[in-house]
């Protein structure tokens, strides 16, 4: 049993009066994060410092429910239930999430050693023995309890977690198994599995026959077919008959990065296998709107593709055409995420998207201006960036948003070509990598999410390293706030 303590509060109703000891001891404090646990009434009470009521939020419950999570696997649990502090949809929302994504694990590649149970209920994969001795990986269950019928905010909640686990599951994978046509066939799959989502994938001929020459560029330096997701989402359940507007959802996916012939140093170049995220949580989100059954009607487009050094590859100097028609000096083949959006923003547009949404890992920049903290957000309609804005605060999946401005504009001028993909001077980084993908929305409301730094090691108690999932529950709240 966890049941949460608020500073200056006595121990809530149904805790039994050991944990009122516990409290007037000092062993068990409110202060946040803060741990103690009992036995009484055959059972193991777990108390978990919720700060004050005032300072308390759906987003601090989502960290209390991970530090709550961790202590359990401490005590080899297999069950844990949760008392709600209270039953605001989100806080109870929060815990479902914060346990499961603490209860995370990505152990695909790992052998199994004798006695030591692996496998994840979010892999698909089946537990090995385990000894005597070793402690439950992974809980078998969650209950939340509290006044009235959750059963509908929980089983929403299970949906998003698991589907942030889903993404991480796909970021964590090795780029030699997560190719291009590895993330394409998952989509498929997710396509086959769920109600009103159906997923269509073209390859390299696809490309050049839509005239995404930027896009083609980037994955031709590798050997690995090239995929252009493109999922729809047309809801049929809950009774719903969406009026609001088209939504576009579009993902990088660049599942390995190594510069190209603009090399990439090779320091942490094996984070480059990261550099799908974007894409990772377009997909994933996508599915858990369906599976949700969300009122809102979606069009997602994801560009996979490897970017590699080869006789084939892009050169520093040459110049594509996009499929809007601008050309592009390539000045720098490590700047291609960029190139590969621009194509995927104009597929999304040509669809009928009506207000756009990207996420990439684009730059570098942004973790030196934001950190994990943050990710940076840049738009050219303030009311859709303030409902993007508003569903990170939710989810807390927060963003910070940048400027636009038209002497921006002057920095991705091309020399020989209407665009540079990499301007000399490193002036403002984040800014010029959007201001370079505006030119290929025009007027349609557009909110661009630069991710890079908030992807993987997060470094919060429910995603400290490794894949974070960043991304899907803010969608996921986006989609919800079309709900009529």
């Amino acid at each position: 049993m966890a049941i949460g303590l608020f500073e200056g509060e006595d121990a809530p109703s149904g805790a039994p009066e050991q944990v009122g000891e516990l409290l007037s001891s000092g062993e068990a404090r409110a202060s946040f994060k803060s741990l103690g646990l009992t036995h009484a009434e055959g059972k193991r009470w777990l108390t978990v410092g919720l700060g004050t009521r005032e300072d308390f939020t759906a987003e601090r419950a989502r960290v209390a429910a991970a530090v709550a999570r961790e202590r359990a696997r401490e005590l080899a649990t297999k069950v844990l239930c949760w008392q709600a502090p209270d039953t605001q949809q989100d806080v109870v929302a929060a815990l479902v999430e914060g346990t499961g994504l603490a209860d995370y694990s990505f152990d695909s590649h790992k052998s199994s050693p004798k006695g030591i149970q692996t496998g994840s209920p979010h892999e698909g994969g089946q537990a090995g023995k385990q000894g005597s001795d070793a402690k439950p990986k992974h809980l078998d269950g969650l209950i939340v309890t509290g006044d009235g019928d959750l059963a509908a905010v929980v089983g929403d909640a299970q949906i998003v977690s698991d589907a942030v686990s889903e993404a991480r599951d796909l970021q964590n994978r090795p780029a030699n198994d997560l190719t291009p046509t590895a993330l394409a066939e998952h989509a498929r799959k997710l396509g086959e599995e769920i109600q009103h989502l159906s997923v269509e994938v073209e390859g390299r001929d696809g490309l050049l026959a839509r005239k995404m020459g930027a896009f083609a560029a980037v994955a031709q330096g590798s050997d690995q077919e090239p995929a252009l997701i493109t999922m729809r989402y047309e809801p049929g359940g809950r009774g719903s008959d969406p009026s609001g507007p088209l939504l576009g959802f579009v993902g990088k996916a660049v599942t390995f990065d190594s510069g190209g012939i603009s090399l990439k140093p090779g320091a942490k170049m094996a984070e480059m296998k990261f550099d799908m995220s974007g894409g990772a949580a377009v997909i994933s989100a996508l599915a858990a709107i369906a599976r949700i059954g969300l009122p809102v009607r979606i069009v997602a487009v994801v560009g996979a593709t490897e970017n590699l050094p080869s006789g084939r590859s892009v050169k520093p100097g040459d110049i594509v055409t996009a499929a809007n028609g601008k050309t592009i000096e390539v000045n720098n083949t490590d700047a291609e995420g960029r190139l590969v959006l621009a194509d995927c923003l104009c597929h999304a547009i040509s669809l009928g998207a009506e207000q756009v949404v990207d996420l990439a890992t684009l730059t570098g920049a942004v973790i030196i201006a934001l950190g994990s903290t943050y990710a940076g957000l840049i738009s050219n309609d303030d009311v859709f960036a303030a409902k993007v804005t508003d569903a990170g605060e939710q989810t807390g999946e927060i963003v910070w948003r940048l400027p636009l401005h038209e002497e921006y504009d002057e920095l991705v001028k091309g020399k020989y070509g209407d665009l540079d993909n990499a301007p000399e001077g490193r002036k403002a980084g984040t800014i010029t990598g959007a201001t370079f993908l505006s030119n290929f929305v025009g007027d349609t409301p557009w909110v661009h999410l630069d991710i890079a730094g908030s992807a993987w090691d997060l470094g919060r108690a429910y995603a400290p390293k490794g894949a974070a999932g960043y991304g899907v529950r803010l969608l996921v709240q986006l989609a919800r706030s079309y709900r009529a």
